[in-house]
């Protein structure tokens, strides 16, 4: 069993279900006055956040991950829940008087989803002076900085990492981008995510690759592609049991 570090997010997740299509109560000719509201069929909380919903994943195949994250005054359930599954929350930061991250996210029928996300406590950085020596770890979208710091904490340590910047992509800019890219074991985003970065970098895909010794790109429902300097591996889609809620899915192919 490795010792993994999963640096990222906690989250509340209120996750609601719309009947219909977004698509059907939006006028593409009313766009700049935009005011809609969706009555939802369902509403449910889980636990959530990069670090958490890839940490879980992570001791359903039996490691033992370490999350490195912040939570609020609310964190208690969740605490719980983590130290159930066996996930080590000696890295997570408490920030008593801020409520731990939440998303609010809308999903309708055609698996497009509308997210309000409210930072809290994720807004602040999680990292202690150091953290120990890992086998591997991840730096998943979080706090800004932390995402920069990790990585260079990694390097410094000879700790073999994968960069994923995720939804933190528009955030951080060509630099920290590239920062993070050196050293990388692993870059993994999805299509869109990765001509983003191109642009914010001024890179190529053979130049990256060039950077780091393995390209993951996600595909949705065409599955992935995985890339080295020498080989090309092309990955079909898994077939769902079910498609009740794409929320976390990503988080789950990256464990």
């Amino acid at each position: 069993m490795k010792k993994i570090l999963v640096s990222g997010s906690l989250a509340y997740d209120k996750i609601m279900d719309f009947p219909g299509k977004f698509s059907d109560h939006i006028l593409p000719d009313k766009i700049h006055v935009l005011s809609v509201s969706f009555l939802v069929n369902s509403l449910k909380t889980n636990f959530g956040g990069t670090a958490g919903n890839i940490a879980y994943n992570l001791s359903l195949l039996n490691e033992r991950p370490s999350v490195l994250a912040t939570a609020g005054s609310d964190f208690l359930p969740y605490r719980k829940w983590l130290q159930k599954n066996q996930i080590d929350i000696s890295n997570v930061k408490v920030i008593e008087n801020l409520f731990t991250s939440s998303a609010h996210i809308i999903t309708d029928q055609s698996d497009n989803q509308i997210t309000a996300f409210h930072p809290g406590a994720g807004g602040f950085s999680a990292l202690k002076k150091d953290f120990g020596k890992y086998d591997i770890a991840i730096a998943a979208p979080g706090q800004q900085n932390d995402m920069v710091k990790v990585c260079s904490i990694c390097r410094k340590k000879k700790i073999p990492y994968i960069f994923d910047p995720g939804q933190q992509m528009a955030a951080l800019s060509g630099l920290q981008l590239l920062q993070c890219l050196n050293g990388a074991e692993v870059f993994i985003s999805n299509d869109y995510e990765l001509a983003m970065l191109f642009k914010k970098t001024g890179l190529n895909e053979k130049s990256l690759i060039k950077k780091i010794k393995v390209l993951v790109t996600t595909l949705g429902e065409k599955g992935s592609i995985i890339k080295t300097q020498k080989e090309i591996y092309k990955i079909p889609p898994a077939k769902p049991k079910n498609t009740s809620d794409p929320t976390g899915a990503g988080d789950a192919f990256r464990a």
